[in-house]
């Protein structure tokens, strides 16, 4: 796509379309999408992010669907470089970050009240060192009776 002298951002669009400035759309097909040239008054722009980089569509029917919400439904298309379908990043399903979100949502519930639970029993502490040597007769026990069952 040809640069157009300058760019817009939509605020500058939506305020272009209110004031009935807009007297035409030239939607083109570029390198990684499809873009959008606006002509108004006696100039052309194309639209861009706010940080100036034009503004690409992966999908014909999204740009499409984005002009006639700004209430622009008449425009010209301009397919000679299309490059043909590319694959688009895929964003993961809602319903699954809301599963997962959900997921989330309740293990952090049930950690919470496992730390509640611990905070709140009245038994008293057991020392680390006292936790090791019962965790070692346990395993001395149990190699005895491994032992004795391979005999």
């Amino acid at each position: 796509m040809a640069a157009a002298p300058e760019t817009i951002d939509q605020g500058m669009l939506e305020r272009l379309v209110e004031s009935h400035s807009v007297r035409g759309a030239n939607v083109v097909a570029q390198t990684g999408g499809w873009g959008v040239v606006i002509q108004y008054g006696t100039k052309e722009a194309t639209l861009a992010v706010r940080r100036g980089s034009v503004r690409l569509w992966a999908k014909l029917e999204t740009l499409v669907t984005f002009l006639s919400r700004m209430g622009i439904d008449h425009f010209e298309v301009d397919a000679s470089g299309f490059e043909g379908a590319k694959p688009t990043r895929t964003r993961r399903d809602a319903s699954e970050r809301l599963r997962e979100a959900h997921e989330a949502a309740a293990y952090d519930k049930w950690f919470r009240e496992q730390v509640q639970e611990s905070l709140d029993d009245p038994r008293p502490n057991v020392s680390h060192a006292e936790v090791k040597a019962d965790i070692a007769a346990r395993r001395a026990n149990l190699l005895k009776r491994i032992k004795g069952a391979n005999s």
